[in-house]
């Protein structure tokens, strides 16, 4: 279950469909995207993913893979996961406490684009 949200997110990217992308979190979502910006709410990330989807990462793809799901109590989970935007380049890693009282969802997501190797 938890590994279709992230089926799903990467769905709706490929498409350039903000809505499908943002159909996976809560409605109440505190999402923090790579530049540090928080977004308040499923409406927020539909609303900044429309933009993007519009301008800088207009015809991009999404692949991802989550790598890690510990189980918190009966009804939560965390949950990272790796992603990569193509042809971008873009790679980030995500946190996510995942709702699975119901139907799963995401409640809390903090991405972030992982410094390098120190050289």
């Amino acid at each position: 279950m938890i590994h279709a949200l992230w089926r799903t997110m990467a769905a709706g990217w490929n498409a350039g469909d903000a809505a499908l992308f943002a159909s996976v979190f809560a409605a109440d979502v505190d999402f923090v995207n790579v530049r540090g910006e928080a977004l308040l709410g499923r409406d927020a990330v539909e609303a900044g993913h429309a933009r993007l989807f519009e301008t800088a990462y207009r015809g991009t793809t999404l692949s991802a893979t989550v790598t890690l799901v510990r189980p918190l109590t009966p009804e939560l989970s965390l949950v990272h996961a790796m992603s990569e935007i193509h042809p971008a380049g873009v790679v980030t890693h995500a946190q996510a406490v995942v709702r699975h009282a119901g139907a799963p969802e995401i409640a809390a997501f903090h991405n972030m684009i992982p410094k390098g190797p120190a050289a």
